[in-house]
């Protein structure tokens, strides 16, 4: 017990400045709210097992109003921690909280919009998809996007930490990483999905293809005259609309991959690609491979 106790007084005289008390939002909380959402969002797929349709708008009010009431709770708590660590002594955290989910709970069409078309990329661009039920229920890359659609909405809404929770919930679950600031446009399809890393600062064109084991990464870490990582500065790469990606392809920097390029399986990548270029992994005379950049079909 004592050496626990020194252990845990040590750590807390070296981060000087953090909250001393427990004003974290809870991640048992927040994967409630998140289910919870889910049937919101898709009630009919992943709501109760035994809604009926004419019962389905009073089941996603009642829902939505626990859930947005359990979710300001989170909201408060990180507001709280926010403001302490600023030493703000005089936060008004309630009034800040209710409008952040207001904010929040008006988003929601048009993030459920966003999901129907996830949905349908997956369906059509699957042949062994039998159906939209079946992507939806069963695909662990939309349910990655789920996630991450919620996820983002409440990081743009200056809630890191909430988000970030919501985000790594679905990262446990699937082995799909992506960063709640990361910005995808709509008709994102993750095939399969294991091991698929997108950063924080990675911009992802609409209709976008890409396959597991893909890393959307950092080339290097910008360091300040004390060595403290810089933070919040682009660094991960920009995919226009209608770019694939193959199977373990690494692309790392603050680079750009143009409209309607493919990038082969296990493409290691720091380069800008052009619209329409082929970028695949070419076999050598000695056997050995290297890169290929190429244009029109492959």
């Amino acid at each position: 017990m004592r050496a626990l106790h020194a252990a845990r007084h040590r750590w807390r005289e070296q981060q000087s400045g953090a909250p001393s008390g427990r004003e974290f939002p809870s991640r048992d909380a927040l994967a409630s709210i998140v289910d919870s959402l889910k049937g919101v969002l898709f009630p009919m797929r992943l709501g109760p097992l035994d809604l009926r349709q004419e019962s389905e708008d009073v089941h996603v009010a009642h829902a939505l109003d626990a859930a947005l009431h359990g979710l300001l709770k989170q909201v408060r708590r990180e507001r709280t921690y926010s403001a302490t660590v600023r030493g703000d002594e005089h936060p008004d955290v309630e009034a800040d909280a209710v409008g952040v989910v207001r904010s929040f709970a008006a988003g929601l069409p048009a993030i459920r919009s966003l999901l129907d078309s996830d949905v349908l990329a997956a369906y059509q661009g699957d042949p062994a998809a039998g159906s939209v039920d079946e992507v939806l229920l069963c695909y662990p890359g939309v349910l990655a996007m789920i996630h991450h659609r919620l996820a983002h909405s409440l990081y743009g809404l200056g809630l890191p930490l909430v988000a970030r929770i919501v985000a790594e919930l679905a990262h446990g679950a699937t082995g799909i990483d992506i960063h709640p600031g990361a910005r995808i446009g709509a008709g994102f399809f993750i095939d399969h999905g294991t091991g698929v890393v997108i950063g924080e600062t990675a911009v992802i064109g609409a209709r976008v293809r890409r396959y597991q084991a893909v890393t959307l990464g950092a080339k290097r870490f910008p360091a300040a005259a004390d060595g403290t990582l810089l933070k919040g500065l682009a660094r991960h790469p920009v995919l226009e609309d209608d770019v694939v990606i193959y199977a373990g392809a690494t692309i790392l920097g603050h680079i750009t991959i143009g409209r309607g390029a493919v990038i082969g399986g296990n493409v290691w990548l720091t380069d800008d690609v052009p619209a329409g270029g082929r970028v695949a992994q070419a076999p050598s005379r000695d056997g050995a491979s290297s890169i290929g950049i190429g244009s029109g079909p492959a």
